[in-house]
């Protein structure tokens, strides 16, 4: 019996070490800048601190919750005329954030979507660039539904979802916030 016991508690170390968050980082801030806008030669940070009332306006667009208060916004330029907005966002993937990046134009149109840290061991579907091009061109207008407008991935349904209302919650966010 004491054996037994000794082998439990040996093995009790791995277990736990198996189960712990697999995260790989993708691309830096800056590196994401880049890919989502190559002709930019300056990215001007633009924090924005959101009111209560931008809040409630924001979830009540987007039908889903915005956390925080404080988004990570940067004005994309070149030669100082305003190419569009770059946001970092964080969503729940399964049990773990997911990091990504959105452009956004002027006008308010997904430019491109990256993702720049995924920390779930399962579902990283949503890094294939098949599935992240269907957000380019998307307004506020769009449904931002899966298998509507966004398809979904099985095995990947809650990122795929999450990362789809996010893209939405931002756009918001671009409206409510950073529209001139």
């Amino acid at each position: 019996m004491s054996l037994f016991r000794k082998e439990y508690l040996t093995l009790l170390p791995v277990t736990m070490i198996t189960s712990m968050a697999y995260a790989t980082d993708y691309f830096t801030t800056e590196q994401a800048q880049k890919v989502l806008f190559p002709e930019a030669d300056t990215f001007v940070a633009n924090p924005v601190t959101l009111t209560d009332d931008q809040k409630e306006k924001i979830e009540e667009i987007a039908k889903v919750r915005q956390r925080k208060k404080e988004v990570q916004a940067w004005r994309a330029e070149k030669k100082g005329k305003l190419l569009g907005w770059f946001i970092i966002d964080e969503v729940i993937g399964k049990h773990e954030f997911i990091t990504y990046s959105v452009a956004i134009s002027p006008e308010g149109k997904v430019l491109g979507l990256e993702i720049m840290s995924y920390r779930e061991t399962k579902g990283g579907q949503v890094r294939d660039s098949s599935w992240r091009k269907h957000f380019v061109g998307k307004t506020l207008s769009d449904p931002f539904k899966l298998d509507v407008d966004i398809p979904n991935i099985s095995g990947a349904t809650l990122s795929s979802r999450n990362i789809t209302d996010g893209v939405k919650r931002l756009l918001s966010i671009y409206k409510i916030a950073l529209q001139k």
